[in-house]
């Protein structure tokens, strides 16, 4: 039934003529709207689902300007975005602060988070870590998670020293988990999936809840958003 979403958004009919359905935006939905493309697919021979990231300021902009039949986005859309957008809610995401899984951090404070992005504390020693300078990776601009990130810390976009820029989740985590000494941020569902399947990262608690997807899901956590897809 879920997957039905890709059609009926789309406005295409199952019957029509070989087609394409184009989906671009947030990497964070991305893997979710690929399997729904994939069964999708499976019940309606002729009908190709095509997923691209590259965030939601393109998913947004291809929907409004119909280069794209549905863009992703995985945060809830401005009053002048809906003007001219509709927003589909499909589910929900949290963010997480993300180290490597050697890093004996086990949990930071806001405070501390700040710290640490803004280039105050630069050493995991400072926050009872080992005497290692922190590598800070921050998400690129066009991002709904660098957005919701900057928000709940209060933080602007200059405010950030960061190390190393990166785009999806995927590049986050595989950063993150190359780097003993790094800290970044990235979809929740994401980095607990990698964590549960051998990638060596840890996903840190925020204000003492853990970052998993049920406390997503029971909305306990702190930093969470709804996923939507979006149409003209």
């Amino acid at each position: 039934v879920l997957a039905g979403v890709l059609c009926s958004l789309a406005g295409c009919s199952p019957n029509a003529a070989k087609q394409t359905i184009t989906v671009t935006g947030s990497s964070t939905i991305a893997p979710l709207v690929a399997e729904l493309g994939k069964r999708f697919e499976e019940q309606n021979p002729g009908i190709r689902v095509d997923v691209q990231t590259g965030g939601f300021s393109r998913g947004g902009a291809d929907a409004q300007k119909h280069l794209a039949d549905i863009g992703m986005a995985s945060r809830d859309l401005s009053v002048e975005e809906l003007e001219t957008l509709n927003a589909h809610p499909i589910a929900r995401d949290g963010i997480c602060l993300i180290v490597h899984r050697s890093n004996p951090i086990t949990e930071l404070t806001d405070e501390q988070i700040v710290q640490i992005y803004t280039g105050e504390i630069t050493n995991w020693q400072d926050v009872g870590g080992a005497d290692q300078q922190i590598v800070v990776v921050h998400k690129a601009e066009g991002r709904s998670t660098l957005e919701l990130f900057l928000k709940h810390f209060a933080l602007k976009n200059e405010q950030v020293k960061a190390d190393s820029i990166i785009g999806d989740n995927q590049q986050g985590i595989k950063l993150v988990a190359q780097t003993p000494e790094a800290i970044g941020y990235v979809s929740i569902g994401t980095a607990q999936y990698d964590a549960e399947h051998e990638v060596p990262i840890k996903l840190l608690p925020m204000n003492g809840v853990a970052a998993n997807v049920e406390n997503v899901a029971n909305e306990t956590f702190p930093l969470s958003r709804t996923l939507h897809l979006v149409t003209a």
